[in-house]
């Protein structure tokens, strides 16, 4: 313990560290600001009389946007926007051979990437903006007087203002403060949610709903899943690789080993996005065919606490898992890299029987991953089904903790890089902390 404390006093006798962790700080206090300021033109009282089900895709996007949907905010958009344009960006690399071409430019076709994301976020946040207009008005949370019109210009104009500027904290974290900013955004909003939960489990034992003694034990079962994502998150096969060497001048390149980091989770938390945001479609489909076979067919079915969910659920996420690995990484592209660099895998010739080598390994890493995921995934819906808070069983797994666990790693690993690289003791006792950067992992 004491080495542990002796570390975070190690944090703040470095400037530059102490600097990068006060301006993340104030900048996560800012976006915590802004998901509390209400849109103008909306009527509270009667907003909180209308919050969006957790069980829709509404629910769904207030989840990453930390309650700044609920509360009608002017940060109401969050970072998804950002997300989306950045997802459709990834996929057009997987396609077209124009953005195939930028990602193969270096520095120059990453500011393009970033420019055409950036518009991208403008765009997909004017048309989002625009349904949520619309959204509240259906809800009747405009106030009295205010026209429809004015209502719509003044809430599309803000809510996409809030986005840019949610994104240009996110990118001033990342280049000034410590950690990946468009995670710690997303990170922030499902943290914020964790003190809700505890006070709900605290006045469910105070009611005697709960027992104390089930109580320690479900915190106990929390843990232990927190640990499995932790080993699921970090889980990697190493494919040795080695690299000839090659004499240049008066200097020897080459003729070490080195290994590729073959992650059994290589596409984060997107799998879960896409099969979560997919099947609460459904449900918000039936909230306009109330009180017909047809609506109640589809709230029975697709309610995340039943089995047949659960099920589709599972499938989804594997299916989704495979889809999203093959863009995250291409075998083909990895093969051909380690062939210029005159690198090979021992026992493996260069080219296609690598790239075929290294498809094998993937597949076959990928399928306990995606099972995992899926598991974990599932594991919220029965753990309502046992009786827990809704609010509290959301971090049991699923895309809550996945991507709290992800950032958090992501966070330490930079802490840990700043405090070695200046001969300090890193936080972790046995090694290094490895993270998780980028959109997909989260």
């Amino acid at each position: 313990m004491s080495r542990l404390t002796d570390s975070f006093r190690n944090i703040f006798k470095i400037e530059e560290l102490k600097d990068r962790i006060i301006f993340t700080i104030v900048c996560l206090i800012a976006v915590r600001l802004g998901a509390h300021i209400t849109l103008p033109g909306v009527d509270y009282n009667e907003l909180t009389k209308n919050a969006a089900s957790s069980n829709s895709l509404f629910g769904l996007y207030d989840l990453f946007v930390g309650g700044a949907f609920k509360n009608a905010a002017v940060f109401g958009l969050g970072i998804m926007p950002y997300i989306s344009a950045s997802i459709i960006i990834q996929l057009l690399g997987a396609v077209v051979p124009y953005f195939q071409k930028l990602q193969k430019e270096g520095e120059d076709g990453r500011k393009k990437i970033t420019q055409m994301t950036r518009l991208g976020t403008v765009l997909v946040s004017i048309g989002q903006a625009a349904g949520m207009a619309i959204y509240l008005q259906k809800e009747n949370v405009v106030a009295a007087g205010v026209s429809p019109f004015f209502f719509i210009i003044t809430t599309v104009i803000c809510l996409t203002a809030g986005c840019v500027l949610m994104m240009w904290i996110g990118e001033q974290i990342t280049d000034r403060g410590i950690g990946n900013g468009i995670s710690l955004i997303i990170f922030i909003g499902i943290i914020a949610r964790f003190p809700n939960a505890i006070l709900t489990e605290i006045t469910m034992v105070q009611s005697g709903q709960h027992n104390i003694i089930i109580e320690l034990v479900l915190w106990a079962v929390f843990v232990a899943i927190v640990a499995f994502v932790v080993l699921l998150t970090q889980g990697i096969r190493k494919v040795p690789v080695q690299y000839a060497k090659r004499v240049i001048g008066r200097k020897v390149y080459g003729g070490v080993t080195q290994h590729i980091p073959m992650r059994v989770n290589t596409a984060g938390v997107m799998p879960i996005i896409f099969a979560q945001s997919i099947l609460f479609i459904p449900t918000t489909i039936a909230q306009f065919f109330q009180g017909s076979n047809f609506g109640e067919f589809l709230l029975k079915f697709f309610d995340y606490r039943s089995v047949g969910y659960s099920v589709v659920f599972a499938i989804m996420i594997i299916f989704f898992t495979y889809f999203y690995t093959a863009i995250a990484f291409n075998p083909r592209d990895v093969a051909d890299t380690m062939k210029k660099q005159g690198g090979f895998i021992p026992g493996v010739r260069p080219g296609k029987h690598t790239s075929d080598y290294i498809d094998n390994i993937l597949t076959h890493i990928t399928l306990p991953g995606a099972i995992f995921l899926a598991i974990v995934a599932i594991i919220p819906a029965f753990m309502s089904y046992l009786g827990v808070a809704a609010t509290f069983a959301q971090f049991f797994g699923g895309t809550s903790l996945l991507i709290m666990v992800g950032v958090a790693l992501d966070t330490l690993q930079q802490v840990e890089g700043h405090l070695t690289m200046r001969n300090y003791e890193g936080l972790m006792k046995a090694g290094r902390v490895k993270g998780r950067t980028g959109i997909a992992g989260y």
